[in-house]
């Protein structure tokens, strides 16, 4: 017979402790494997969801860290805002020869719990979310940029309103007096709903930006257009007819690619790939950001830099100090293990002196207790990886509803696997002053009665 089957018949005998042992081994386990995958999923999507855009031009007010949360991850609110009027010199103005794509967004109120976010219908076919994926829509499409109330919802939103493509709600945005002049404007037509992205934007309520303006302005797009052309200028203080928004999102271009070719002394010749003076602008160089900082009352921020130094000195640290916790409770829990098998060895002597007497080995009776110990230790880390994943259903919830951040229970991180092989160590360790005890175990006196 096996090795391995004594062993486990040997556990199937003393089942009620065996399985004690194993399920505090798996608390410590389902702590740790909560974590990392916690971790590595808000890890994951926050710096994924950032890096859609270079820079995030926001208000000079409050940190950069607070526009990155307030405009990407719609998480708090931003203290102040910035003249509509600055987005439009980003995007045909002195600063677009810089700039692929700049996306405005307005924050607004909640609705049904969720973040409100006014912005221009391009921010669905202009940008990508996770780095490489286009937005989709599982029912209906993206709003148009002629109809001022038109949304888009996130999946999660939608389900959690109970709305569909077609159906109509009213966010409050504004303080909005209605009079005889300017009365209360229409419902926001849902457009379409977006397939799942797993980003903040599946709890968003997206709202088309000209509709924003006419419920906080009190003036109908054409009126404001009127004020808005007498009084554009590319001055620091001008406002487009008082619009004002919370932040821009800006994509900077990628130049032309200039191909040359050489010859070397064979004649061969070689095409090399020489990109102009700056290929792709790097926020890191700080051109396009302080000229903006100099010219504009702004705060240029960059998204994968500010989450980055979030995790870093806040999240990474929560991260070790529970990771530490979790290891302790593992290492009580294989103590615990280690004094199980200890006791029992009283009452296993005679077993084992028989075992000895029908010709087993020293070093065999020896592999059995380690064995023993290593199938209880990777059993309480099974019973450990499926309570962790267990947990995280009622944890993940909590999770979205705080940082917009949905959380897969089922979602696997690689650094889980590492428990396998800390636990066979464990396992080894625990199991070795007992295995020690049935090495040493004496047949004749053992078999006395």
């Amino acid at each position: 017979m096996p090795l391995w089957k004594i062993a486990w018949r040997s556990i199937q005998h003393r089942s009620l402790a065996s399985a004690l042992t194993a399920f505090s081994m798996g608390l410590g386990v389902a702590l740790v494997v909560a974590v990392i995958v916690i971790y590595g999923v808000l890890n994951q999507t926050f710096m994924r969801s950032a890096q859609g855009y270079d820079i995030v031009v926001g208000p000079p007010k409050g940190s950069p860290l607070e526009v990155v949360l307030g405009a990407v991850f719609y998480s708090g609110y931003l203290s102040d805002t910035i003249p509509y009027d600055y987005f439009r010199q980003l995007e045909t103005g002195r600063y677009s020869p810089e700039v692929e794509t700049a996306i405005p967004i307005a924050l607004g109120d909640h609705i049904f719990g969720m973040p409100v976010i006014a912005t221009a219908p391009k921010y669905f076919t202009k940008l990508k979310y996770l780095e490489k994926y286009n937005y989709t829509f599982s029912s209906g499409g993206n709003m148009s940029a002629d109809s001022d109330f038109e949304a888009v919802l996130g999946y999660t939103a939608a389900k959690k309103a109970k709305l569909k493509a077609g159906d109509k709600f009213k966010p409050t945005l504004a303080k909005h007096i209605p009079s005889k002049e300017f009365p209360e404007p229409d419902s926001f037509t849902v457009a379409g709903i977006l397939d799942p992205t797993g980003t903040p934007n599946d709890q968003a309520f997206f709202i088309n930006i000209e509709g924003f303006f006419i419920m906080n302005d009190h003036l109908p797009k054409s009126a404001l257009n009127d004020v808005m052309s007498k009084r554009q200028t590319e001055d620091k203080g001008t406002e487009a007819g008082g619009k004002r928004i919370s932040a821009v999102l800006v994509l900077t271009k990628v130049q032309d690619i200039k191909p040359t070719v050489t010859k070397d002394e064979r004649g061969m010749e070689t095409v090399n790939i020489e990109r102009l003076e700056s290929q792709k602008f790097d926020p890191a160089t700080m051109s396009l950001a302080d000229r903006l900082v100099q010219d504009l009352d702004v705060q240029v921020a960059k998204p994968a830099y500010e989450i980055t130094r979030l995790f870093e000195m806040i999240v990474g640290k929560i991260q070790i100090v529970l990771i530490i916790f979790a290891v302790l409770v593992i290492f009580v829990a294989g103590i615990g293990m280690m004094v199980s098998i200890y006791n029992s060895m009283n009452e296993r002597r005679q077993e084992i002196a028989i075992m000895r007497a029908l010709g087993a080995k020293r070093a065999t009776v020896m592999s059995i207790i380690l064995l023993e110990s290593i199938l209880l230790s990777l059993g309480g880390g099974l019973i450990g990886m499926v309570i962790g994943h267990g947990l995280l259903i009622g944890i993940g919830p909590i999770i979205a509803s705080a940082v917009m951040v949905v959380v897969n229970p089922f979602h696997f991180q690689p650094m889980e696997l590492a428990l396998i092989p800390g636990l066979l160590v464990l396992a080894s360790l625990v199991g070795y002053l007992p295995a020690v005890i049935a090495y040493r175990t004496d047949v004749a006196q053992s078999l006395n009665p």
